[in-house]
């Protein structure tokens, strides 16, 4: 199963969600829900570099997916997801946009 962790008020994160819903091979962990999962995040956020360009421009790094393999990517398309349209880069930490 590929997890997905983002949240709620992410305007990325609900276009995965709403793309991936009723399909059982993701598991959609909102960060926001509790603090086990935000935990959880920022652990891979801080020992992966795959993070280190979205913290290097202030970016969150949700939606983030972890795939079947432990392979932790920011990439709908590597996780499976083919969006019709291209998500925004990551919501920036200082609230400019997505």
């Amino acid at each position: 199963m590929i997890k997905i962790y983002g949240m709620k008020t992410c305007p990325d994160c609900i276009a995965v969600d709403k793309h991936v819903e009723g399909d059982n091979r993701y598991e959609i962990i909102d960060i926001g829900s509790h603090i086990k999962y935000l935990k959880e995040f920022l652990h891979l956020r801080d020992n992966n570099s795959v993070f280190d360009d979205a913290k290097k421009y202030g970016y969150a790094g949700v939606p983030c997916f972890v795939l079947e393999d432990g392979t932790v990517t920011l990439s709908p398309k590597e996780a499976g997801i083919n969006l019709n349209e291209t998500p925004a880069a990551s919501c920036r930490l200082d609230g400019s946009g997505c």
